[in-house]
């Protein structure tokens, strides 16, 4: 332990040019700036809103219930892309009541308007 701490003080005590320091200074100086203001992670989360997706349970003679599967369906803003994740606003299992249609994966969609966050 003693000869790592003797090597440690020996190789700060070496002599350093003035320009060899002052260039490492300047190095960690503008690190320290692109880091604070250049670099800095602006991104934000987006939020898409859409209509909860249903599953449609049916009989011989067409559909005799729906339910929520959790999912919200949606338009990123960002790209146009139809993007879905789990939603709050889609309980699974519950009734979803009449479907409107289908959404952009091609799922039947309730009425149910529904967020999340990209």
């Amino acid at each position: 332990m003693n000869n790592k701490f003797d090597e440690l003080t020996k190789s700060m005590a070496q002599s350093v040019t003035r320009r060899a320091a002052l260039k490492k200074f300047g190095v960690g100086l503008a690190g320290m700036a692109l880091a604070c203001f250049g670099l800095a992670n602006k991104a934000k989360a987006t939020t898409v809103t859409g209509y909860c997706e249903a599953a449609v349970f049916g009989g011989f003679h067409g559909p005799t219930h729906t339910s929520f599967t959790g999912y919200c369906i949606g338009l990123d803003p960002r790209n146009g892309a139809c993007v879905s994740s789990y939603s709050a606003d889609c309980p699974e299992g519950k009734n979803a009541g009449p479907v409107g249609g289908t959404g952009c994966l091609h799922q039947p969609l309730s009425k149910k308007p529904c967020s999340f966050a990209v």
